[in-house]
């Protein structure tokens, strides 16, 4: 697959995710407060890669699996992620001005708002999940996978991890293992959404897990890096955060051009994992590149 296709192929799948969350949230009668679904909308549908359910998509393609079950669980993680995000923001924990160039949840609609904004999409997407048009035992398999890789052993474990790290000198194994929960398990539940929406073997789930590691922990030390030298109207944030909170990130690990040497290295072994795939990885292969080199 060449750039052009890449970009091509990104660009539908972005719009089909629009069009996913958009029918999710049309009917405005599931709601009692016209502000909190504002609120929701105003962060889901503030922009953003799109990369979780573009993923879970991806290998549902990849595999001939049902394409239509692998959108409605990214969808879901894609709610799950906004969460996080405007959670994220709050005072309390990083403490943001500014997400995807527009003011961040809590500073239009208030702490209090945006908690539950963030409340509420975090379980209208297990609401959407318990709907997948699958076998129940898949079903369940998915929900079991996206409520281990949001909660305490993902996600919401890392981001405490992350909290307890400040201001204080870490490894890189241990920085990694911050990493893996905060950011790389809910690409890990979108990469194997898409593979249980399929059909699959034991020895390529397996490889499609070790992806999913490489590819979120390339994602993150890419995020790292952006923090010190991207460009804040690309960003759509403020950069130097990290810094300002005296996080553990990979530049001050590292240094900034080893942090870069590492990205190329991971982003190298996420490639690796899917040579058993050939030709049907292209976009796979393609995406990875884009994480490596994305501005934003």
């Amino acid at each position: 697959m060449n750039l052009q296709d890449f970009e091509k192929k990104l660009q539908e799948y972005i719009r089909d995710v629009e069009k996913d969350l958009s029918l999710l949230f049309e009917d405005k009668d599931l709601y009692l407060s016209e502000t909190l679904l504002d609120s929701i909308k105003y962060s889901l549908f503030s922009g953003g890669k799109r990369l979780r359910p573009v993923l879970s998509r991806a290998v549902a393609e990849m595999l001939d699996g049902d394409v239509a079950s692998a959108r409605m669980a990214g969808a879901a993680i894609e709610m799950i992620h906004t969460y996080s995000l405007i959670h994220d923001d709050l005072p309390s924990m990083d403490n943001d001005n500014y997400r995807r160039g527009k003011l961040t949840n809590h500073r239009v609609y208030g702490s209090a708002v945006a908690i539950l904004a963030g409340d509420g999409l975090l379980t209208y997407a297990f609401n959407v999940l318990s709907r997948l048009p699958l076998a129940p035992e898949k079903t369940l398999k998915i929900i079991e996978l996206i409520s281990v890789s949001a909660g305490v052993q993902g996600m919401v474990g890392g981001q405490v991890l992350d909290l307890e790290a400040e201001n204080k000198e870490i490894g890189l194994e241990e920085m990694k293992k911050i990493h893996r929960a905060k950011t790389g398990a809910l690409f890990r539940a979108a990469i194997l959404s898409g593979a249980y929406c399929s059909e699959i073997g034991r020895e390529d789930l397996l490889a499609l897990d070790r992806f999913a590691e490489k590819l979120g922990l390339t994602f993150q030390i890419v995020d790292d890096i952006l923090d010190v030298v991207g460009d804040e109207e690309k960003l759509g944030k403020e950069t130097g955060s990290d810094a300002k909170e005296n996080k553990a990130t990979y530049p001050v690990l590292l240094g900034l051009e080893e942090a870069k040497k590492e990205a190329e290295k991971t982003a190298r072994e996420a490639r690796e994992e899917l040579k058993n795939f050939g030709e049907k990885a292209s976009f796979l292969l393609e995406l990875m590149d884009f994480i490596v080199v994305r501005q934003f």
